[in-house]
């Protein structure tokens, strides 16, 4: 299926490992200007060296401040900007029921206002271009996970909640908006690479009780719907929450 991608402009949050840098491949594959954020300079920086014309800004999103200033170096160095990728998050929490104030506030704003930060400060030049955003979001926002943090959960439901809602104020500025809910997702540094490192029994029996494809999902899994979703050929797809688990969830 041709995408039509190349030569359109995408900035990824979140994107030196893991999720969002398997979707700036997969854009810079299909022939996408691809930026780069991550708090981490080392690491960003590694990842740029692997795609060639790449271009890093530092920064973390979960700052509004910080945000901005991203948002305007991407669109200052391409001109302006035709993708957002939202990928900034993480389920490293506290145990349910061992929640404090300030771990909510971490979670909500690594896991929300990583999106909504960099959401509005891209409005201008995403409606310029009648651009596309798209955020990473999980099945622990869709139904109880059990085990799952509260946290986590609740700021990725809540994440979901503001996609449906401003699905439709976007869409009279000619932007669309859609998010991906992954399931159990395998790689360098994961919360699944270290349970399979603490009890792989454990994980082999999870999967084979709970999860229809029987194995762990990959950044790649996730990329090849995140090119579908930010082309042309998704261009009546909008607020939406397309879940990708391996058929997990009921």
């Amino acid at each position: 299926m041709l995408l039509n991608l190349a030569g359109k402009t995408a900035l990824i949050t979140g994107s030196s490992k893991g999720i969002g840098f398997a979707i700036a491949q997969a854009l810079h594959a299909e022939g996408c200007k691809v930026a780069l954020n991550a708090r981490n300079l080392d690491r960003l920086t590694k990842a740029a060296s692997e795609l060639k014309g790449s271009v890093t800004i530092a920064g973390d999103v979960t700052q509004a401040n910080e945000a901005c200033e991203v948002v305007n170096k991407a669109t200052q160095l391409f001109g302006g900007l035709d993708i957002l990728v939202c990928s900034v998050g993480g389920g490293h929490s506290v145990a349910p029921g061992c929640e404090s104030p300030e771990e909510w506030q971490k979670m909500f704003a690594l896991n929300l206002w990583s999106a909504t930060n960099v959401i509005e400060a891209s409005l201008g030049a995403l409606e310029d271009s009648e651009g596309v955003i798209l955020c990473i979001s999980s099945i622990c926002g869709l139904e109880v996970v059990p085990g799952a943090p509260l946290t986590y959960s609740s700021a990725k439901a809540a994440l979901n909640s503001y996609i449906r809602g401003i699905a439709r104020p976007l869409g009279k500025k000619g932007i669309r908006i859609n998010a991906i809910a992954p399931g159990n997702i395998l790689f360098d540094g994961s919360v699944w690479a270290r349970k399979i490192a603490e009890d792989e029994d454990r994980v082999v029996a999870m999967l084979d009780q709970s999860v229809s494809l029987n194995r762990l999902g990959t950044p790649r899994d996730i990329a090849g719907l995140s090119s579908y979703l930010v082309s042309e050929r998704a261009n009546f797809a909008t607020g939406g929450i397309w879940t990708l688990d391996g058929g997990q969830t009921h």
